[in-house]
């Protein structure tokens, strides 16, 4: 499923127009986005988790040359299901 069939499923789902449900997407990717980095941590109870983690330095091996080349740590997004939801899809 890509975003524009997620979008008319929410719309659907929720009995609202395509436009509205974009506009609910969009609210909620932007709320994530904003408050994700200063909390560290979203949780919802059974459906799921929202991580900020940390990816330390580390050396890699370019595959065409064989040189050992050094990647930078980061931040990266660690996503969690949560059990009732885990529970849905393995039904």
């Amino acid at each position: 499923m890509n975003k524009t069939e997620f979008i008319a499923a929410l719309a659907r789902h929720g009995e609202m127009s395509k436009v509205d449900a974009e506009k609910y997407f969009q609210v909620f990717r932007h709320t994530l986005e904003t408050e994700l980095p200063a909390a560290g941590k979203i949780t919802f109870p059974g459906f799921c988790t929202f991580e900020i983690v940390d990816k330390p330095a580390r050396k890699a091996r370019n595959p065409a040359t064989g040189q050992e080349i050094e990647v930078p740590a980061k931040k990266s997004i660690k996503f969690k299901a949560g059990k009732e939801f885990a529970g849905k899809v393995n039904y």
